[in-house]
């Protein structure tokens, strides 16, 4: 066999070095267990019955609201569901009603004295070492603290040091879940500085090197301007998450009040760029929510309520963000409901797509799937596997 090149190897200086670079920043891993959404209390509010209400005020909504096939068409959009998904709507509700929680010292808690918010972070603290104790704490927790935007960073640090060092020496440990949301990102700057503050906070603490992540938000034009590729390595793996928000987001492009939903254009645009940036990188993703909650006992306004809330999770989750916002215990109905309806509606097709590539055979109607698209399948499976769980 001839060749004219007789070692490519070395006309490639530098690979292994790209590679390596590559592999850490791309690591390519199966994805884990991710919350399908983020439940926010404000901090004031918060105590160790929050989770248990949230779930109790739900489950008196779907037994007050929702029905189990009954007829095959629902005048006022909100149709029956099967008995298999009340089954597992009430299970969820019962067992695990809330997957994330953020206690926020931000926009839902506002500006309050010093000594008031120190004592709102110590009873955080409490709170939350109260509930890992009684087995109540979320998968996931943690607080949302004030943006560095406002021009106090330290008044935003220093309630998370409040709150970690009280959860610390209640519970002896940092229980595992924690993470920080940082919002109104509108500074690149910011974020350094913020993971700065969290190794100081881990050195003083005792804890492991990286124990300590954070969320940022995606709140506005600015902070989609400085997203980029080298990010996350700047960041040491600290960047746990990009949270979107809906709100500020729209406002902040000049859109009317009636217009600020996260169906528009100008919000697919802004995940499309967050999509581009963090993919492969290992970070996560979460859509916002839905500033309404029922406006009366009226059935007709809760179910049209929950039917706007669960089209614009489907659409969250048609583009790719498996996370949401939840700000009402109302919320928890249709969210189950859409999560469950969107992976159980596919789940079974996949699968047998999946089978038919590892036996070498065309799938249904001669579908002839490609590698890359029998991996997206298989994560599919797997991310319906988690948020559907063992209920």
């Amino acid at each position: 066999m001839r060749v004219t090149l007789a070692d490519p190897s070395a006309l490639i200086p530098g690979f292994e070095q790209a590679h390596r670079e590559q592999t850490a920043r791309y690591p390519q891993a199966e994805p884990e267990w991710q919350p399908v959404h983020t439940v926010y209390v404000p901090a004031d509010r918060f105590d160790a019955a929050t989770v248990t209400a949230w779930g109790r005020t739900a489950l008196d909504m779907v037994e007050r609201y929702v029905r189990v096939k009954e007829v095959n068409h629902s005048s006022d959009g909100f149709s029956p569901i099967s008995e298999e998904m009340h089954g597992r709507l009430t299970a969820k509700l019962r067992v695990e009603p809330v997957e994330d929680l953020r206690i926020d010292f931000e926009d839902g808690y506002g500006l309050r004295p010093d000594d008031e918010e120190d004592g709102h972070a110590v009873r955080a603290a409490e709170t939350v070492a109260t509930m890992r104790a009684e087995g109540t704490l979320p998968r996931r927790w943690g607080p949302r603290v004030k943006s560095f935007a406002d021009g106090d960073p330290a008044r935003s640090v220093r309630t998370l040091d409040v709150f970690l060092t009280g959860v610390i020496e209640r519970a002896g440990h940092l229980p595992p879940g924690f993470v920080v949301t940082f919002p109104k990102v509108l500074m690149r700057a910011y974020l350094g500085q913020f993971a700065d503050c969290l190794k100081a906070l881990e050195e003083g603490l005792g804890l492991d090197e990286g124990t300590l992540r954070f969320e940022m938000q995606v709140e506005a034009p600015q902070t989609v301007r400085f997203l980029d590729s080298d990010l996350v390595p700047w960041l040491g793996g600290r960047l746990a998450a990009a949270h979107f928000g809906v709100f500020d987001y729209t406002a902040s492009c000049g859109l009317p009040p009636a217009q600020q939903r996260l169906d528009h254009p100008v919000c697919d645009h802004a995940r499309n760029v967050m999509q581009t940036v963090f993919a492969g990188t290992g970070v996560e993703l979460s859509d916002g929510s839905l500033a309404a909650r029922p406006e009366s006992d009226d059935k007709y306004a809760v179910r049209g309520l929950w039917w706007r809330h669960m089209a614009l999770i489907r659409h969250s989750l048609e583009h790719g963000f498996y996370q949401g916002w939840d700000m009402h215990p109302s919320h928890l109905v249709s969210r189950y409901l859409a999560v469950y309806g969107f992976h159980l509606a596919n789940r079974d097709g996949y699968a047998a797509r999946v089978r038919a590539w590892e036996e070498g055979r065309p799938g249904e109607n001669g579908v002839m799937d490609e590698p890359a698209t029998i991996k997206t399948l298989a994560t599919a499976l797997r991310r319906a596997d988690m948020a559907l769980g063992d209920l």
